[in-house]
């Protein structure tokens, strides 16, 4: 089954989910066209291609209900791999959007979003120089699904620059621990770590979870990953790896965040040593993550991570 296939599946799945009932059938519009399906928007006269019918009422209604005004919302249609898959929404009031919405549909995505909630309530009381997170309009629960509606962040293209992204992930770490448990590595400091050397982390700072603000600031969305106690410089790592895997195959995207590590780190103050410290544990907190949730996006571990870690073990 291609991509697309798989989408389209997932999609049908989840406009039953959220669109249920006997309401009257509305035309959408599958863009940019159903062999490459990213979004399900409601139907205008110059849309191309077939109609999709999705029935009133359901989210849409409810979360009209919440912000008190008569909203349309927008469908993302996300890849077929992914562990934490979840349907997004986009709410629109007739003036333009008002609210970027995440669905918990299954044990992960609710504790996920349940997560996000917590994290973003935490960053609400924490004042960020650099870093922009959205706020938390609404979380609840509807039809027993989870129900997080956050403030829409504006994705503006271009480069962001390195003094930018270094200041973000400093001001990051330095986020105080909320009163719940993070996402680290386990037991005690290594060789080369003291304990106030570990820090918080975003724990998905990659590109397309940030753009420049319009004030030179970072705007920072998809906090569902955030945790703590963890050495500073996994967010620089976990940045640098997913911007390698666009090029690279998973066992050489890896090898280069321990060949590179310095360069990647030495914005942070580390040395050679602690910065290939920093990259083999980021690694292997990766890979558990991926056991935790049953997903092996980059192959099974022992294809892409051992290669990597063999001749490192006097660092671990």
């Amino acid at each position: 089954m291609n991509d697309a296939h798989a989408r389209l599946r997932y999609l049908d799945r989840t406009v039953d989910l959220l669109f249920p009932g006997p309401g009257e059938p509305r035309p959408y519009t599958l863009l940019p066209h159903r062999l490459l399906p990213r979004r399900l928007v409601p139907r205008a006269w110059w849309h191309p291609g077939r109609r999709v019918m999705v029935r009133r009422g359901g989210i849409e209604s409810h979360l009209s209900e919440i912000f008190g005004i008569r909203l349309r919302v927008t469908l993302r249609v996300p890849p077929a791999r992914r562990a934490n898959r979840k349907p997004i929404l986009e709410a629109h009031a007739p003036d333009g959007p008002i609210a970027f919405v995440k669905i918990g549909d299954t044990d992960l995505t609710r504790e996920l979003v349940a997560h996000e909630a917590r994290t973003l309530g935490l960053l609400a009381g924490v004042p960020l120089k650099t870093v922009v997170p959205p706020a938390v309009l609404h979380h609840g629960s509807w039809r027993g699904l989870s129900v997080l509606a956050l403030t829409p962040l504006p994705v503006r293209r271009g480069r962001i620059r390195d003094d930018v992204l270094t200041a973000a992930i400093t001001e990051i770490a330095h986020v105080p621990a909320g009163p719940f448990p993070g996402t680290g590595l386990p037991g005690p400091p290594g060789p080369l770590e003291t304990p106030a050397s570990r820090f918080a982390w975003h724990g998905d700072l990659t590109s397309w979870n940030i753009s420049r603000g319009p004030d030179g600031r970072l705007l920072v969305w998809d906090w569902e990953r955030f945790g703590t106690g963890v050495p500073l410089g996994f967010d620089a790592v976990h940045h640098f790896f997913h911007r390698a895997l666009r090029r690279q195959d998973p066992v050489t995207a890896a090898g280069a965040c321990v060949a590179r590590s310095l360069r990647i780190l030495a914005p942070f103050g580390l040395s050679a040593a602690e910065s290939r410290l920093t990259a083999l544990r980021y690694l292997i907190a990766l890979a558990d993550r991926h056991a935790a949730d049953g997903h092996a996006p980059l192959g099974p571990p022992e294809a892409w991570l051992s290669p990597v870690l063999d001749g490192q073990e006097s660092l671990l």
